[in-house]
C-alpha cells in the first residue's frame, strides 16, 4: 500500500471531445484508446481521493466490528471495559498517527531502516490541492491512520479480561506512535524491505502480524486469566457473552475489509484501476467464504460438532491471508489461500491452550499465523516477488515488534502494573475499571 504517483493525461477528455466522429470510425488509434481510459488530472485527483475516503471510512467501521466481536466473545462482566478499550484505542491511534506516526511511516528516505519527517503532519490549506500527487494529502493520511488503529484492535482482544485500562492505553500509545509506523516505513514507506522486493499489498504482515506479535508478547507477559488452566492440564471453558454480537462483529469486519483491500489499489483514475479494485473485492470475499467453509468442515470432523466461533475466526483468517496479495490470484487461488487461512485457527487455538497461552478471541492464530501464511503465499501468484524477501520481511517484523513490545509490556508491568487484583478480575473489570456493567441484571443474577 505504498504511496505512488499516478500517471495523468492532462486534457484527455477535452481532446476527445474535439475529435471528428467520422474519422474515428475510419481509423482506430490505439493511443487514443489508452487516453480514453485515463481521466484528466483534476478528475483523477477527485476519483483517487474519493477511493481513499471511502476505503478509509470502511476501515474505520472495522473498529466497530472489532468492538462487537470482542464484546461478544468476552464474558458479560467484561463487556463494558472491552467497548471502552476499543473506542479509546481508535482515538489514541488517530492522535498518535498525526503527531508522529505518519512522519515515521513515510519519512521519504528510500531504502532506510528508520527515519522521521516533519511532524506533526501538515494537511493542505482550505481550497488547496496539489493535483500532481494524484490525491489529497488529507485523504491519504486518513486512509493510513485507520490501518494504524486496526493494528491496536488486534491486541485488545487477545489480552482481554485481565489487563487494566491505563496500562493498555499506554501500550497502544507506543504501538501506534512508534512500533507500527517503523514497520510500515520498511515497505510502504519505501524502506529497506521494499528495496529488496518484499511485497505486502494491504498488510498481512505490516498490519496483522504486527498486531499479532504485539498481542503475543502481551499475552505471555501478562499471563492467562484466573482459572483458565488447571493443574491437571484441563482448560476451563469461559463462554462469551453473546454469539449474535460476535457474529455481527465478524460481518462488520468482512464489510470493512473491502475498503481495507480494495482501496489499497490507491488509484481509481483509469479503467484498469477500477477493474482491479473490483477483482480485489471478489478475491477478498471468496477467501473469507472459503475460510468459513473450511473451518466448519474441520471442526465438524474433529469435534463432531461445528464450532461457530471457529467459523467466525475462519472468515477473519481467510481475510487476513488474502490481504498480502488480493489482486494477482485468480478466484480459485484466492479460495485456496483463504481456505488454508481458515484452517489455521482450528489447528493453532488448541496448540496455544496446550502451551497455556490464553488468547481470548483467537487473535494470534487469526492475525499473526494467517498473516504469515498470506505473506509467504504471495510468490505463488505474483512471480515478481521473491520468496526470500517475503521470508525476511516476516522474520524481521517478528523480531522487531516482539522485542519492542516485550520491553514495553514488561516496563509497564514493573512500574504501573498491568493486571487488576484477583478480586477485581473475578468480579469483572466492568465494575473495577468503569463502574458501569454492560448487563447489570444478568450479571448479578448469574455471577458470570
Amino acid at each position: 500500500m505504498k504511496r505512488k504517483i499516478f500517471p495523468i493525461v492532462a486534457g484527455a477528455l477535452a481532446g476527445l471531445g474535439l475529435a471528428d466522429p467520422a474519422l474515428a470510425q475510419d481509423v482506430v488509434d490505439p493511443t487514443a484508446i489508452i487516453v480514453a481510459e485515463t481521466v484528466s488530472g483534476g478528475t483523477g485527483y477527485i476519483l483517487n481521493t474519493l477511493l481513499f475516503l471511502i476505503g478509509g471510512f470502511l476501515v474505520m467501521w472495522m473498529a466497530a466490528g472489532f468492538a462487537m466481536l470482542e464484546a461478544g466473545l468476552v464474558r458479560s462482566k467484561n463487556v463494558s471495559v472491552q467497548c471502552l478499550k476499543n473506542i479509546g484505542l481508535y482515538s489514541i491511534a488517530g492522535l498518535m498517527f498525526w503527531v508522529i506516526g505518519y512522519s515515521i511511516a513515510y519519512p521519504g528516505f528510500e531504502g532506510g531502516f528508520i527515519g522521521v519527517a516533519d511532524f506533526p503532519y501538515a494537511m493542505q490549506g482550505v481550497g488547496e490541492a496539489d493535483t500532481g500527487t494524484g490525491y489529497s494529502v488529507a485523504s491519504d493520511w486518513f486512509f493510513q491512520m485507520v490501518f494504524c488503529a486496526t493494528t491496536a484492535s488486534i491486541v485488545s482482544g487477545a489480552v482481554a479480561e485481565r489487563v487494566k485500562l491505563v496500562p493498555f492505553f499506554i501500550f497502544v500509545t507506543v504501538l501506534t506512535g512508534f512500533i507500527y509506523p517503523v514497520i510500515v516505513s520498511w515497505e510502504w514507506g519505501a524502506g529497506w524491505l521494499d528495496a529488496m522486493g518484499f511485497s505486502d499489498f494491504a498488510g498481512s504482515t505490516l498490519v496483522h502480524s504486527t498486531g499479532g506479535w504485539a498481542a503475543l508478547m502481551g499475552v505471555l507477559i501478562i499471563g492467562p486469566r484466573l482459572g483458565r488452566y488447571g493443574k491437571d492440564g484441563k482448560v476451563a471453558v469461559f463462554p462469551g457473552s453473546s454469539i449474535p454480537l460476535a457474529t455481527l462483529g465478524t460481518f462488520i469486519l468482512w464489510l470493512g475489509w473491502f475498503g481495507f483491500n480494495g482501496a489499497s489499489q490507491l488509484a481509481m483514475g483509469t479503467v484498469g484501476d477500477v477493474s482491479d479494485v473490483s477483482k480485489i473485492f471478489v478475491n477478498t470475499n471468496m477467501a473469507a467464504a472459503a475460510g468459513v467453509v473450511v473451518a466448519i468442515i474441520a471442526t465438524q470432523l474433529r469435534y463432531k460438532k461445528a464450532d461457530v466461533t471457529m467459523a467466525l475466526n475462519g472468515a477473519l483468517a481467510g481475510l487476513v491471508a488474502i490481504t498480502a496479495e488480493p489482486l494477482t490470484p485468480n478466484v480459485g487461488m484466492a479460495i485456496v489461500i483463504g481456505g488454508i487461512g481458515g484452517l489455521l485457527p482450528v489447528i493453532f487455538v488448541p496448540i496455544l491452550d496446550k502451551l497455556k497461552i490464553d488468547d481470548v478471541v483467537g487473535a494470534i492464530p487469526v492475525h499473526l499465523v494467517a498473516g504469515i501464511w498470506g505473506t509467504l503465499a504471495v510468490p505463488l501468484t505474483n512471480a515478481d516477488v521473491p520468496f526470500l524477501a517475503q521470508l525476511i520481511g516476516v522474520v524481521a517484523t517478528g523480531i522487531f515488534v516482539s522485542a519492542l513490545s516485550a520491553i514495553v509490556w514488561f516496563a509497564i508491568k514493573v512500574t504501573v502494573g498491568v493486571r487488576p487484583s484477583e478480586e477485581e478480575e473475578l468480579a469483572g473489570l466492568d465494575i473495577g475499571e468503569t463502574g458501569i456493567e454492560a448487563y447489570p441484571e444478568f450479571a448479578r443474577a448469574s455471577g458470570s
